[in-house]
């Protein structure tokens, strides 16, 4: 029989959609669970997760076994960001990586937690990545974030735009570049594609807006090429993520944050075009080039609809299966022993 996949699902910040998402998310993964494939750890706050059950009148008490990493003394109101919801996210996602690091769990999931309430909890990370960089104390962590075909790493994520030139540095597109090619072979890709976005318009235009394209950018691709990779580029932001919806490509080197995100996210959201609210999201986060592997849900924490049951569960489903494929991948391309 096959080693179940162990999945440490964080609520993130407990006042948002987090439980509830979980809830549902579990409540659709409870055959798989049933028959052994998964299983599901939920760390966060009990109270919370069962007020969501309740809520949704979805029994998952078969489905998850929750971790309470509580006592947070501080007040929580649903809907609203507070101290209390940041030491709930913070701690959840502590005790998720020690799960992975002890062998525990095979990979973190995490929902969203609010990066105004982690920090006024006296926790100044600017988000997951940096935190799960942190805690496993790695400094060069690398996001991915992937809608269908559509899979976008980053260079860089969140700094200053004046910043990116500087950290556009041989040493990092070429860690960005390996971790890539290696999830996309976890993936199941046997000769990933991959294309490598310039940072200036028109990838430099020759060094006309820009030097970093063929200062930086150029010579690593050729290095890439000459060892018999897929590797292309510089190309234009402005197209290459075209080509890479037509799958030319099996995934992106993005240079900045929104570059990246920008086109993988206006696929991801379902709008009602009756009323121009989004419906669902799907989409996920994923960190790479960490000893621990977490994925998560492309999305905030969505105070606004949080205790009201209408939060898509999509992106968190997404999410999950996601670690599933991830964690097959690399198990399959461990040594026999």
């Amino acid at each position: 029989m096959n080693t179940p996949i162990r999945l440490a699902l964080t609520m993130g910040d407990p006042a948002g959609i987090g439980p509830e998402i979980i809830v549902k998310a579990a409540h659709q993964m409870r055959d798989l669970v049933a028959q052994g494939r998964i299983e599901l750890k939920v760390l966060g706050s009990a109270q919370a997760l069962e007020q969501a059950a309740r809520l949704l009148q979805l029994d998952t008490a078969a489905v998850v076994d929750m971790i309470d990493v509580g006592p947070v003394t501080q007040p929580l109101t649903i809907g609203q960001i507070s101290e209390a919801g940041g030491h709930w996210a913070y701690r959840a996602v502590e005790r998720a990586v020690q799960l992975c690091l002890s062998g525990e769990a095979d990979a973190i999931v995490t929902a969203p937690l609010c990066k105004e309430a982690l920090h006024m909890a006296g926790y100044p990370f600017e988000g997951h990545t940096e935190m799960l960089a942190h805690l496993t104390g790695m400094r060069d962590g690398v996001m991915m974030l992937a809608h269908g075909p559509m899979r976008v790493t980053h260079v860089t994520t969140h700094c200053a735009l004046a910043e990116v030139p500087a950290r556009l540095t041989p040493q990092r597109l070429r860690r960005v570049l390996d971790v890539t090619l290696e999830a996309l072979h976890a993936l199941g890709i046997r000769q990933p594609r991959v294309a490598v976005a310039g940072l200036n318009p028109h990838a430099g235009e020759g060094g006309i807006l820009g030097k970093e394209d063929g200062a930086v950018i150029a010579p690593l691709v050729a290095e890439y090429a000459a060892a018999g990779h897929a590797v292309t580029g510089p190309w234009p932001g402005d197209t290459v993520f075209i080509k890479l919806r037509a799958e030319q490509f099996d995934a992106v080197v993005a240079m900045y944050h929104d570059q990246g995100h920008i086109p993988v996210k206006l696929l991801g959201f379902s709008i009602d075009p009756a009323t121009g609210v989004w419906q669902a999201v799907s989409g996920v986060n994923i960190t790479l080039g960490l000893p621990i592997l977490r994925t998560s849900v492309d999305h905030g924490t969505a105070f606004d609809i949080a205790g009201t049951g209408r939060a898509s569960a999509e992106s968190m489903v997404d999410a999950i299966q996601y670690a599933m494929t991830l964690v097959q991948g690399r198990r399959a391309a461990r040594p026999a022993v």
